[in-house]
């Protein structure tokens, strides 16, 4: 498939990875609708971007709000083609903390968001795709869901957080298999250490320290070399059913 003429649905959109995909796909020749709850920070890239660009307010975790991001998508571009799922938190707490045990209240936000949300949207986005007409290899759509290298390799204090992703990188190949059937893919990437708003609030002393651990290229990953990855999984028709691993070969030590 390829990104131009296509219309994607990018959660996380308005900051970050989620970002940098939303460039991505406009500057070759797509159509994005940001899916996000930082409104003003959605608005500003929409009005940047131009007419191919349009914002919805989003809760991923609110089913009614995602239904009325994919049909505000709709009906302004007449279909969906590609669904991308950035939105994401990484809220730390350990199991047994300085206060004791970890509040469930946090533990449910992150898988909420970080898992729940990410089946909302692509439930919804795929129920619109598989009425699209297939292209030469059947195809009609394209899922890119976002993990993490904590699913594989988690820090102490990331139960919630590594919890959440390594369920991303465990429904894949089942929606892949179930997904065949009606000509859509649906492919994982599981990224390092970025350079995100999550870590944007962190000393710039710390950042560098951060970026140092990853064997090479020797620094923090850039969003736009995962909207790199995310318009390869679009235009590769034979990447499906996998989760990648963007992250300079870092395998993240205990703590």
């Amino acid at each position: 498939m390829e990104v131009k003429g296509s219309v994607a649905v990018i959660t996380g959109g308005a900051s970050g990875l989620g970002e940098a995909t939303v460039r991505n796909f406009v500057e070759g020749g797509g159509q994005a609708s940001i899916l996000d709850v930082q409104e003003e920070k959605g608005q500003r890239l929409a009005a940047e971007l131009g007419d191919d660009v349009i914002f919805c307010m989003t809760d991923v975790t609110d089913e009614q709000s995602v239904q009325n991001a994919i049909d505000k998508t709709m009906a302004a571009f007449g279909g969906i083609h590609i669904a991308v799922n950035c939105a994401g938190v990484g809220d730390a707490a350990k199991v047994l903390g300085k206060e004791g045990p970890m509040p469930m209240e946090l533990f449910n936000k992150v898988v909420q968001i970080n898992l729940v949300g990410t089946m909302m949207v692509t439930r919804l986005a795929a129920e619109k795709m598989v009425a699209n007409p297939p292209n030469d290899d059947g195809e009609k759509g394209v899922v890119i869901n976002t993990a993490s290298a904590a699913a594989f390799d988690g820090q102490i204090g990331q139960p919630a957080y590594s919890a959440s992703k390594a369920a991303v990188v465990g429904m894949t190949l089942p929606i892949a298999r179930e997904f065949a059937e009606y000509g859509l893919r649906i492919v994982t990437i599981a990224p390092g250490l970025f350079e995100t708003p999550l870590l944007a609030a962190l000393p710039e002393k710390v950042r560098v320290s951060l970026g140092k651990m990853v064997p090479f290229p020797n620094r923090l990953g850039k969003p736009s070399e995962f909207a790199m990855l995310a318009r390869q999984i679009v235009e590769n028709p034979m990447l499906n059913g996998e989760t990648i691993r963007l992250d300079g070969a870092l395998r993240m030590a205990a703590k």
